[in-house]
């Protein structure tokens, strides 16, 4: 399955500022990638990329004072297979979990799993431990919070979503991991573009936060937001939670003045030179701003 993915930011900067960028497909990713899935800049300015310890690929550069555009479009490839479901996985031990597993089980700056542990055992101690009980807490989640878009603060932690019963998907992210974190089951951070490819009435394509929790000697997908297995995930940031991979760190002031994503699947299997061609022309002729690239 081919899915077209990419996205256009425009800032406008008070200064000349350093930002530094989670944009990219994770280093994880392991799809074929058609055009270039990098950050791109108008004005044109050096970019610099690295690795951070997620395996996040960061992007940073300097932001002249005045609009900057960011942008990115390309096509990738994926299996075309919904999210894995694997009702015998189980939780393991902490003593029997792997090293690099545990920094997952502790409270991270949204996710204050210490705060909500007595809640959570209250809700899930019953629960059985493994698959069911990852999915006990998506349940709840999905069911507990209201979503919407005028509900989401930079400061909101998992125990706020708990309170106020409302976030945008990275606070029923958040929310689910504290909650895993509390019942001993490692669980990350993730966020990349999704689609509604098979869920039509998903809304639009966009970037998206879920997360990953530790069962079974391996990490699985969960989504507490939409809590049903999707096709089409492209993983852009892990970590502890949100503020391990914001899109935008900006070490200076600056005003969003447009922000829209594009992850829309490619009907039938084009061959490689119509997925070039594809890429010369608009993705959304009605709102793209910037020259077709090329």
């Amino acid at each position: 399955m081919f899915i077209r993915i990419g996205y256009e930011i425009v800032i406008d900067s008070k200064e000349e500022s350093v930002l530094v960028l989670a944009l990219c497909p994770h280093s994880s990713f392991d799809g074929r990638i058609i055009g270039s899935a990098a950050v791109r800049a108008d004005p044109a300015r050096p970019l610099e990329t690295f690795p951070d310890s997620f395996g996040n690929r960061l992007t940073r550069l300097r932001a002249p004072a005045g609009q900057l555009r960011l942008w990115s479009d390309c096509i990738v490839e994926v299996d075309g297979r919904p999210d894995i479901i694997d009702w015998t996985a189980q939780q393991h031990d902490v003593g029997d979990l792997p090293p690099e597993t545990l920094q997952f089980l502790t409270a991270s700056r949204y996710c204050d799993s210490d705060a909500l542990a007595p809640e959570a055992l209250r809700l899930f101690g019953s629960t059985p431990p493994g698959w069911a009980r990852v999915q006990a807490i998506c349940n709840h989640v999905h069911t507990h919070l209201t979503f919407g878009y005028g509900f989401g603060r930079s400061t909101k932690t998992a125990s706020d979503a708990q309170r106020e019963r409302t976030g945008v998907c990275r606070d029923f992210a958040h929310l689910a991991i504290a909650f895993c974190r509390a019942m001993n089951i490692p669980a990350r951070y993730a966020s990349g573009y999704l689609g509604d490819i098979d869920m039509p009435h998903s809304g639009p394509g966009d970037f998206c936060a879920w997360f990953e929790a530790y069962l079974g000697g391996r990490w699985y997908t969960f989504d507490a937001r939409y809590n049903t297995p999707r096709i089409g995930r492209v993983l852009m940031v892990r970590g502890r939670d949100a503020a391990d991979g914001a899109m935008i760190t900006s070490f200076g002031a600056h005003d969003l003045n447009l922000f829209r994503v594009w992850t829309d699947e490619v009907p039938g299997t084009p061959g490689d030179a119509v997925l070039h061609d594809m890429l010369a022309t608009r993705p959304a002729a009605e709102a793209l701003t910037l020259a077709p690239p090329g």
